[in-house]
């Protein structure tokens, strides 16, 4: 088998247009969530969100590529430009035509399916524009990443509600690691913050209204963001041989689903998730100097997946830094999983633990160390990314610094 590392990353979302500034914000505590803007906020009870905000699609795109992509395939391709670009991959030959993308998305092109409504329901209009499917499937961006960059091997999208990215990012690990491919291109990406998309999410009544405070006992509910987090996952040979920079190896994977509830967690499933990963990369629960927590603000959440990991590290639960950069973001759903990698990638290359901003009043059944509002400087040589979905679908990487 072929061990995986990364070689490129990108990122476009509320902390910033690049892998850099995300980092950045990450690292001095910073919120991206405030007041939305787009077409009848005001006829939503929540009106807040982690919102790309001075975003420019002209920018990025000339006019006809727009008529093609939804926000969040653009939000995909600005990340994978960024990734592409860092790993200094060029795909011809053999190498395009075994190397592939496999993303996660959850939503599809939400704002395209919400103008779009408008205009037959709201305008009473008896047509749409021809492209108004391929640009709101889920699918499209892993189809325009793989005709921008010639990926001709395996590409797809995988689309598991909030865990979409994790679910991409370990059937990319799998194709590396198994030989089929030196090269995937792999991550996730959403767009959800339009009058449809958070009305709906406001049905479930989960959703805060001044902001996200996970693991906080005054916590009151998630907040939505979007964005995109794009890497490059490569066969470790194939990069030495051509001396490439190397950010973090992916160590291991596992995926469980609980079985139970379409929306309520299980300990039980997600500690299977945990359990399975460490035993995947071959770990000790002793290995693992942070996790990544789905952490969303809820309730229902936050307790479930501190009594999770009790569950599986033990006494070690105890000297664990855990942290959910959701307060900062925002959830985004289908692309959380691959924001949040950044924040692994940080811990294990940079030393650095991402902290859980909000955090007002300590919860007794949150009893961890969760970085409370300050990053911390520590040498983490494992890294853990949790990713638990309605549906019960549990998906966790396991990330080791690279020596």
């Amino acid at each position: 088998m072929k061990r995986v590392v990364i070689t490129g990353a990108g990122s476009i979302n509320a902390l910033g247009f690049t892998v850099d500034e995300t980092l950045e914000a990450m690292r001095e505590g910073r919120c991206g969530i405030g007041e939305l803007e787009f077409r009848d906020v005001e006829r939503l009870a929540i009106r807040i969100g982690g919102q790309v905000k001075g975003y420019e699609p002209e920018e990025s795109f000339n006019r006809q590529q727009l008529s093609l992509y939804d926000r969040f395939t653009q939000f995909t391709l600005i990340a994978a430009r960024e990734a592409i670009g860092q790993s200094g991959l060029t795909f011809t030959g053999e190498l395009a035509a075994r190397s592939g993308v496999v993303l996660g998305n959850s939503g599809g092109g939400m704002t395209t399916l919400d103008d779009n409504y408008r205009t037959v329901y709201e305008d009473g209009k008896n047509r749409v524009h021809p492209f108004v499917v391929p640009k709101l499937m889920n699918n499209a961006a892993a189809g325009h990443v793989s005709m921008e960059f010639n990926l001709k091997g395996p590409s797809f999208t995988v689309s598991t509600a909030c865990a979409s990215s994790n679910h991409a990012m370990a059937q990319a690990f799998q194709l590396v690691h198994g030989g089929a491919s030196p090269v995937m291109i792999t991550g996730g990406s959403e767009s959800m913050l339009c009058f449809g998309g958070v009305k709906a999410w406001e049905g479930l009544r989960v959703m805060s209204k001044d902001a996200c405070r996970p693991f906080s006992a005054n916590r009151n509910g998630m907040v939505q963001g979007e964005g995109a987090g794009v890497f490059v996952f490569e066969e470790l040979e194939h990069a030495k041989k051509r001396g490439a920079e190397i950010l973090a190896e992916v160590a291991g994977f596992a995926m469980s689903s609980d079985a139970s509830d379409i929306v309520m967690p299980s300990k039980q499933g997600e500690a299977r998730a945990m359990q399975g990963a460490l035993e995947d990369a071959k770990l000790n629960p002793e290995d693992v100097g942070y996790i990544n927590a789905h952490g969303t603000g809820t309730a229902a959440n936050d307790k479930t997946e501190s009594a999770a990991v009790a569950d599986v590290f033990g006494a070690h639960a105890d000297r664990l830094l855990i942290s959910s950069t959701k307060s900062m973001h925002g959830h985004l759903i289908g692309a959380t999983g691959a924001v949040e990698f950044l924040a692994c990638i940080m811990a294990v290359r940079d030393g650095i633990v991402a902290p859980t901003i909000g955090y007002e009043e300590p919860d007794p059944e949150c009893a961890l160390d969760v970085v409370p509002n300050v990053a911390r400087e520590a040498d983490v040589k494992v890294a853990l990314s949790n990713a638990f979905a309605f549906g019960g679908l549990n998906a966790v990487l396991a990330l080791r610094q690279f020596s």
